[in-house]
């Protein structure tokens, strides 16, 4: 017997490879996700940082552009954009989105993490 499961089955399933820290599960479960919803923002977003936290951080930047295309105005996509570059060494083009979060959240501490 066969079972198929549901694109929300298959987005809680990825959520929970990405709360046990199992990023690279989480990516890949999420990744078929976002690919059949691209247009979904959250799903988007937790790509993004499982992406972010398994170090493939060429695909999560890949994916943090996208959200902010989508969003301009979401604070911690900039951010994540941000450490993202930092993390390839990338410091000046991270500092614009890190500024930018500081300004789109309010808190003055996510400009910290620009040079």
């Amino acid at each position: 017997m066969t079972t198929t499961e549901t694109l929300a089955e298959r987005y809680e399933r990825g959520l929970v490879f990405f709360e046990a820290r199992d990023y690279i599960s989480a990516a890949d479960v999420l990744g078929g996700v976002s690919a059949e919803e691209p247009g979904n923002l959250a799903v988007r977003m937790l790509l993004a940082r499982a992406y972010y936290h398994s170090a493939q951080l060429r695909r999560a930047e890949e994916e943090l552009r996208a959200a902010v295309a989508q969003d301009p105005s979401d604070a911690y996509a900039h951010l994540l954009l941000g450490r993202t570059l930092q993390r390839q060494s990338r410091h000046g083009e991270a500092q614009g989105h890190l500024r930018l979060a500081a300004v789109l959240s309010g808190d003055p501490a996510y400009g910290e993490f620009a040079p």
